[in-house]
């Protein structure tokens, strides 16, 4: 039992190049691994190398831990060595037919000396066929340099090359990828006789890894593409919000004329004109002529009126396409720019979205209650906090509608929030939200609106953590109203 080998895990780790602590089987295979980057396979060949040099060493009666890294190394042969080493031979016959990566000694002329069966069979030749062929031999130019120079690099130089990937090109034009490493092969003097290797086939790991990046690149394309329907759907949803309140007033203002009384005055004047000859008699005497001025007067006045109805449904309208204009103008800077960040006051906001909103709540008889304690000012990007406001008003027009009772009230109510936040509150008595609903409300293409679409919500959370703040909601359950929430941050206080 004396005389029998004990595993030389010291000489293994030795070549190698680590130092294993506690020495084994695993430690030493792990460190192959990370260190050479051939896996715990190759650390086996690597320990049955390491195993073999010691018999060698044993045969010759030679100090165990001398050289060990200069690789298999010429036997001397002994009296009585014979058994010991056809049991050497054994294991690395053993190693080398039935090792699946490809292992390779070579000359100092990178001419193949002794090959494994795989790699015989990879190049389709004998044991015997392929001593004192190259590379070049069996690949194309583009990988035969580039690997003879790198044998006689380690040839020159003693120093291996470990956990090289290289693409290998078949003279037939199969392409295989390979992980590779070199050791210079050393004779018991320590002199450089030529190298060995050891070449592992990842072709199936970079195809993979080249369908990988494939797919990640359709899925970023297919993101874009999403991202791009989302944009352009929120750019639809928010105008349309702005176009019902540009409908309303385009309605009021062709009611207005349509029903105007400016063609009477078209009747005073033709009545004036067929009494021309005779106006003081006309004024004098006749009845209608006595009443025209009066009804002048009070047509004037009428029309003064009238004319002020109008003026304003105009400067709603041209303040709500003028809100469109900045929505598509934001849109389009979408990627490149983000909106322009003004000092405003909380309460010019809410009114200013109230406003966008005022036709609509005003043919719908909604009561608005303004709640609006003192908050500073907010800097933000007002457009974005317009398009939020807007829909949630909207939203709780459509809520106190379907609910289908008269008493209608909308409380907006401006508040102090979380530490360092101010709180925009739309609350309303309508229909309320289903509990199961509400973790679903801010969800892409989620509404439980018929004719909804389930963008503006969703695009006014998104709108809200751009700037920095939060959009959320509220409910105690069907028929008992929402609360949504938009919390903005304060900017901090200048240092003193």
């Amino acid at each position: 039992m004396k005389n029998e080998p004990v595993f030389p895990w010291k000489e293994a780790a030795a070549l190698m190049g680590l130092t294993a602590t506690p020495l084994s089987a695993q430690s030493l295979t792990t460190g192959y691994s990370n260190t050479l980057g051939l896996g715990a396979a190759g650390g086996i060949i690597l320990l049955l190398l390491a195993w073999a040099n010691r018999l060698r060493r044993q045969l010759r009666g030679q100090p165990q831990a001398a050289a060990v890294s200069h690789g298999p190394p010429a036997v001397s042969r002994k009296e009585g060595a014979e058994p010991k080493l056809g049991e050497e031979q054994q294991f690395l016959r053993a190693l080398l037919d039935h090792a699946s990566d490809y292992i390779y000694f070579k000359g100092r002329d990178s001419r193949f000396r002794r090959c494994s069966r795989a790699q015989c069979k990879r190049f389709g030749v004998t044991e015997q066929e392929i001593v004192g062929k190259t590379d070049f031999d069996f690949f194309d130019e583009a990988h035969a340099r580039p690997a003879f120079d790198d044998e006689q690099e380690v040839i020159r130089t003693g120093q291996p090359i470990s956990g090289k990937v290289e693409t290998e090109v078949m003279k037939n034009g199969d392409v295989l990828w390979a992980l590779t490493a070199k050791w210079p092969l050393r004779n018991e003097q320590g002199e450089i006789i030529g190298t060995f290797g050891i070449s592992k086939d990842i072709t199936a790991l970079k195809q993979a890894e080249a369908k990988l990046e494939e797919v990640h690149k359709q899925l970023v394309d297919a993101s874009r593409v999403a991202g791009m329907a989302e944009v352009a759907t929120t750019v639809l949803h928010n105008v349309g919000n702005v176009l019902n309140s540009v409908n309303v007033s385009a309605s009021l203002m062709a009611d207005k004329v349509r029903n105007s009384k400016a063609a009477n005055l078209g009747k005073a004047a033709a009545l004036l004109q067929a009494h021309a000859a005779d106006l003081p008699a006309f004024f004098a005497d006749d009845p209608k002529g006595r009443q025209l001025p009066g009804y002048l007067a009070s047509l004037a006045e009428y029309l003064a009126a009238e004319q002020n109805e109008i003026r304003q449904e105009l400067s709603s309208l041209c303040a709500n396409i003028e809100h469109i204009k900045e929505i598509v103008a934001m849109q389009q800077a979408y990627a490149k720019l983000s909106g322009v960040l003004e000092l405003l006051p909380v309460a010019g906001l809410v009114e200013d979205a109230l406003r966008l909103n005022a036709g609509a709540v005003e043919r719908h008889h909604v009561e608005v209650i303004r709640e609006f304690s003192p908050v500073p000012p907010v800097v933000v990007d007002k457009h974005k906090v317009l398009q939020i406001l807007v829909n949630l008003i909207r939203n709780a027009k459509y809520a106190l509608d379907d609910r289908g009772h008269h008493d209608k009230r909308m409380i907006l109510g401006i508040g102090p929030g979380g530490p360092g936040m101010v709180k925009i509150s739309v609350i309303d008595n309508g229909v309320g939200i289903a509990p199961e609903n509400l973790t679903r409300i801010f969800g892409h293409g989620f509404t439980t609106r018929k004719g909804g679409h389930g963008f503006g919500l969703h695009s006014g959370a998104l709108a809200a953590k751009q700037l920095g703040g939060s959009l959320t909601c509220q409910s105690d359950g069907p028929g008992k109203g929402a609360t949504f929430t938009l919390e903005l941050p304060v900017p901090p206080p200048p240092a003193s």
